[in-house]
């Protein structure tokens, strides 16, 4: 290595070694209680930093070198911490307002195309005429097969007033045809309602954000204006993966007693030790009021049941685990995903920030759900002929670096057990999947007149014969003989 070069990686290693130290001196100040850095380790990081900024083969980026470090130290703890840089701070607040610049379109994935599965009202998707069930196949010049569906969504939203060109697959007209949109600040819709049944009463909760509980109070009141006298209501959790703590406590509040617990947390944090209540104080935003004040009283008692699968993950969990523990609501589907911690963002500058695990979460009982999931009342399939990919869908459980439970703690080998006994499950299924003539069908749209478990869900409301999973039972009886 040269002169200059030497000097570089020392000039380099200094100046980090400083930073280092300065950084372990505030940490002492700030706390007595904390344990001092690890300085030896620090000075190995700060040696390393040095290294690759003179020795690598090209120049390199020091901040970029910096970010990276931070992002491994985040992101070894566990599969939901993360440190978020300019680009995904801007996203991750915008996934928890529901606004985005894009298309305008909810989307999933069939045969490796990105379909659509609801244009959003009033959106440039919507006035383009796109439709529910349209298949995209390429993206501007992308071919959207081998995408995964996030670098999908990356490649359809951009800056306002740019366009993007979709090429669309309309099954029902047998014909692939060019759609040139202009992108547009998008609101999405989390909820969405309406009487499945004269007296039936079906919403959907998507994902919890910021306007999530202005709209379902709105919607909910909407649905009694339409009929006063609703015998059922099935609140559909399935495929949400959470979002905000206090919509969660609120959509809780609609239904149960107030005052009554909701969730509570802990953690190392003083602040991380809290209850939750069916109480305005604990979801309502400041000077703004109680936002359910506008539903009737009959909500409190009206027959509920709450619809969940594998994809109900967190603040959907939290809700799901109050109305069953509480025993408000029966819970019917699929074991959730068990996401049973609390992610708490602690912003580093203007456009930067760290999403920290600070605490786990209980529902009123003490359950934690952490790793398990909250277990049906009613195990119920996906479609009448069984579960198509539920076997195949990642839980809590699979994640790399997952926070254990109480129970994996004392069954480590059971766990193993049970996971092997998981992979074994899905090579079959694959297996089976790769035998048939065509491909399983894609399940049909949530809140249709062929969505079985929403039909087995309004069964149990009347009082009727509920087609109740036979293989969720065999995996309990198998899984206790582990």
């Amino acid at each position: 290595m040269g002169a200059k070069l030497k000097v570089a990686g020392w000039v380099a290693l200094g100046a980090m070694t400083g930073v280092l130290t300065t950084m372990q001196l505030q940490a002492n100040a700030r706390s007595s209680t904390t344990s001092p850095l690890p300085l030896e380790e620090l000075q190995q990081l700060a040696a390393v930093f040095g290294i690759v900024k003179s020795d690598y083969v090209e120049p390199v980026d020091e901040k970029k070198l910096i970010n990276d470090a931070i992002s491994g130290m985040v992101s070894g703890l566990d599969p939901h911490s993360q440190f978020f840089d300019k680009k995904s701070f801007k996203e991750f607040r915008e996934s928890t307002t529901g606004r985005f610049v894009g298309v305008g379109i909810e989307i999933g994935m069939e045969d490796g195309l990105v379909k659509i599965v609801s244009p959003i009202e009033g959106s440039p998707a919507f006035r383009a005429g796109l439709k529910s069930g349209d298949l995209i196949s390429k993206i501007d010049d992308t071919a959207v097969r081998g995408l995964t569906l996030d670098q999908a969504v990356k490649k359809m939203r951009g800056e306002p007033n740019t366009k993007v060109t979709l090429s669309i697959y309309r099954k029902s007209e047998s014909r692939t045809f060019p759609v040139t949109i202009n992108r547009e600040e998008i609101k999405v819709q989390s909820v969405r309602a309406k009487m499945v049944e004269p007296g039936y009463a079906w919403i959907r909760v998507s994902q919890f954000q910021d306007r999530t509980v202005d709209d379902f109070t709105q919607k909910l009141a909407d649905l009694y204006k339409q009929d006063p006298k609703i015998k059922g209501v099935v609140l559909d959790l399935r495929n949400d993966p959470g979002g905000l703590l206090e919509g969660a406590v609120a959509i809780s509040a609609a239904f149960l007693p107030k005052g009554v617990e909701v969730v509570s947390t802990n953690g190392q944090l003083a602040e991380s030790k809290a209850s939750y209540r069916a109480d305005p104080d604990f979801y309502a935003r400041r000077g703004s009021g109680d936002p359910l004040r506008r539903l009737p009283e009959a909500i409190k008692n009206v027959p509920l049941v709450v619809l969940v699968n594998e994809g109900s993950a967190s603040a959907s969990e939290i809700v799901a685990g109050a109305l069953q523990d509480h025993k408000r609501a029966t819970v019917m589907g699929l074991q959730t995903f068990g996401k049973g911690s609390v992610q708490t963002v602690r912003q580093l500058g203007p456009d930067t920030a760290v999403k920290l695990t600070t605490a786990r979460y209980y529902t009123p009982s003490g359950r934690s759900i952490q790793a398990k999931g909250i277990v049906p009342d009613v195990p119920l399939d996906e479609t009448a002929e069984g579960n198509v990919f539920a076997e195949l869908r990642m839980r809590e459980a699979d994640l790399e670096k997952h926070l254990t439970s109480a129970d994996e703690k004392s069954e480590e080998a059971r766990s193993k057990e049970l996971e092997k006994l998981r992979e074994e499950r899905r090579q079959k299924l694959e297996a089976d999947y790769a035998k048939r003539a065509e491909p399983p069908k894609p399940l049909p749209e949530f809140g249709s007149t062929e969505d079985f478990p929403l039909q087995q869900a309004l069964n149990q409301l009347k009082g009727k014969p509920v087609a109740v999973s036979k293989v969720a039972q065999e995996r309990k009886a198998e899984a206790k003989t582990q």
